[in-house]
C-alpha cells in the first residue's frame, strides 16, 4: 500500500462483503479454498473469483502445499493494520462472529473439496 492508486485498489476490493469476510479469516490463519467454502458456504467458483481479485489487488498470496493451494494475507504491516482495523469495527456482527466460530472448528484433513 505504498501509493494512492494501490490503496484505492485495495479498498475497492475489500468493499465486497464476502471478500472482506475472507480477509478477516485469512488474517486469523492461512486457508485453502475448501476451508473458505466451509465457512462462507458459497460456490467454489465464486470463492475462486474473489481470491483472484484479492490476489490481483495485492491483498493475498498463495502457495502450493501438497494437494492444496493455501492463501494468506501478504506480509505488509499497513495492509494488516487496515484489515485489523476493519475487523475491530465489525467484530460484533453476527455474521463475523459465526465465521470466526466456524473457522475455529475447521480441520483441513476432514474437508472434502467438491
Amino acid at each position: 500500500m505504498d501509493s494512492l492508486k494501490n490503496f484505492t485498489k485495495i479498498l475497492k476490493t475489500l468493499s465486497d462483503e464476502n471478500r472482506l469476510r475472507i480477509a478477516f479469516m485469512l488474517l486469523y490463519k492461512p486457508l485453502c479454498v475448501c476451508e473458505i467454502n466451509e465457512v462462507l458456504d458459497i460456490a467454489l467458483s465464486t470463492i475462486s473469483a474473489h481470491l483472484k481479485s484479492m490476489k490481483y489487488s495485492g491483498i493475498i498470496e498463495d502457495k502450493k502445499e501438497g494437494r492444496w493451494v493455501i492463501y494468506k494475507i501478504v506480509n505488509n504491516d499497513n495492509l494488516i493494520e487496515l484489515i485489523k482495523y476493519l475487523y475491530d469495527k465489525v467484530k460484533d456482527d453476527p455474521v463475523v462472529i459465526r465465521d470466526m466460530e466456524k473457522l475455529l472448528t475447521l480441520n483441513r484433513q476432514n474437508i472434502k473439496c467438491h
